[in-house]
């Protein structure tokens, strides 16, 4: 790694023991603008050609341009405090807060490595592989792995000998399997292994029990617990302290009575999600599950029955990320609503449904009444939503897998005083570019807010539109 000039040629200077020395590729400074502290102790090299490409792709108003930008400003910042020289490497623990301790390296000098015949040098992830191959051959006794989002740039470095990784630090994790559910199945002993000292009493009508031992202890806020037997148990959690929990029985909305919006609950997980939908301490819900397990629905219904029965919220807001599955057809006309209207073929289908679900009165009545629901929700797009704040609204954002942990950041913050945000999804189905199911910005919410005290969270497992859509999510 240079430290001092000999002959116009840098010497390495004594890295850390142990550290490795990570080359970055532009893709991954323009998938996370702050990836340069997120390397610990380990040094951080920036190739000419990264900065090159970083200034190609600075114009714009997407994320990749916005993303662009930040990394531009956030290696000036680090250059701008660093002293006249260089050369041995900038320090990144003031610039990081103490994240990182290892090192930033910019490229200072030409490199001139020959390349297989077959790779073009006027390529730039060509280039970016030279400075590989020279830094590695400088300093063999050391581990210097490429970073790149890139799989054929990846491929093309082990091709040649070199090491290379994709960039995992914007995952929240690794196995979508281990995403938190929401729920838990309490063991067939559990009541007799709990029974010393449990209490038990009455809470509107639902009874609440405290419960210590090891299982409550590992349980988080708001998070279901049920037990199927002959006499099953659904309850929730909504205390928990240390090794004590205190669980407290669910509404039954399965029955015809708990109704909302003239729907019933078909399953337990549709039980549990309404649970927390209808909860007015509950400000933030994440529904996961494939398609036909009424995550829209169920979401609608609660919307609809809280802004014209109880008049808890004065409209539902519905937005959604407009990533097409196949070839775009192109600009749309019309009002932001009218643009937005081909992309929310779900909303008019579950209202369709809904609509007929509480329409009485004949054909007059149902068409006031289909009036009057659609007064009361708007369609948003994602693309106005900077800046704004609702109060007392129901925000429904559809599609949320498409979004990044940045986006998601920004539409959550939209919410003022009395605002509940439904997010509703299927990490199986992401189609926007370098998202992955544990990169998704709803893999992340659901992550961070497991165990608050207002959010609640729970992945629906049985689809209920009908035997054939069953089929085809399990068969294709």
């Amino acid at each position: 790694m240079p430290a001092t000039r000999k002959a116009k040629k840098s010497v390495p200077s004594s890295p850390a023991a142990g550290s490795k020395l990570f080359v970055l590729d532009t893709n991954v400074l323009m998938h996370d603008p702050t990836s340069l502290f997120r390397f610990e102790e380990h040094d951080v090299f920036v190739p000419i050609m990264t900065l090159e490409e970083l200034d190609d792709h600075k114009k714009g108003l997407s994320e990749v341009a916005r993303n662009a930008r930040q990394a531009s400003r956030t290696l000036d910042g680090i250059v701008s405090a660093a002293p006249e020289r260089i050369d041995a490497g900038i320090a990144l623990d003031a610039p990081s807060h103490g994240l990182a301790s290892g090192r930033l390296f910019l490229q200072t000098e030409a490199i001139n490595v020959e390349l297989p015949a077959a790779m073009p040098t006027a390529k730039g992830d060509n280039q970016i592989l030279s400075v590989l191959m020279f830094l590695a051959r400088r300093e063999p006794e050391r581990t210097v792995i490429l970073v790149s989002k890139d799989i054929n740039m990846r491929i093309k470095a082990r091709a040649l000998g070199l090491a290379a990784q994709d960039y995992f630090n914007d995952k929240v994790l690794e196995d979508s399997d281990l995403l938190y559910t929401g729920a838990c199945e309490l063991p067939a002993d559990f009541w007799e292994t709990h029974a010393a000292g449990m209490e038990s009493w009455k809470i509107d009508g639902r009874t609440a029990y405290r419960v210590t031992g090891p299982l409550p202890g590992r349980l988080l806020l708001n998070e279901f617990v049920y037990q199927d037997g002959e006499r099953p148990f659904e309850a929730w959690v909504r205390e928990q302290s240390g090794r004590t929990a205190v669980l407290e029985t669910l509404v039954d909305y399965r029955h015809n009575r708990n109704s909302v919006w003239s729907i019933t609950a078909r399953n337990r997980e549709q039980n549990f999600a309404l649970n927390l939908l209808m909860n007015p301490e509950i400000d933030f819900v994440t529904l996961l599950g494939q398609a036909g397990t009424g995550k829209t629905l169920l979401t609608l219904a609660a919307g609809l029955a809280q802004a014209l029965e109880t008049r808890r919220y004065s409209e539902i807001i519905m937005t959604r990320v407009t990533v097409p599955v196949g070839e775009d057809i192109g600009f749309l006309p019309g009002s932001e609503e009218e643009k937005m209207a081909p992309w929310m073929g779900a909303l008019e289908d579950n209202l369709d449904v809904l609509n007929g679900a509480g329409g009485e009165g004949g054909q007059w009545g149902r068409a006031a009444a289909v009036d009057l629901v659609r007064s009361r929700i708007k369609i948003k797009s994602l693309n106005f939503m900077r800046g704004r704040t609702f109060i007392q609204k129901f925000l429904i954002i559809d599609e949320a897998q498409n979004l990044t942990p940045k986006q998601m950041k920004t539409l959550i913050t939209r919410a003022g005083p009395g605002t509940k945000v439904v997010c509703l999804g299927n990490i199986a189905q992401i189609d926007t570019p370098y998202l992955t199911e544990g990169s998704s910005g709803l893999s992340f919410v659901v992550d961070r807010f497991k165990g608050w005290a207002h959010s609640g969270h729970i992945t629906l497992q049985r689809g209920e539109r009908s035997r054939l859509a069953d089929y085809a999510a399990e068969a294709l």
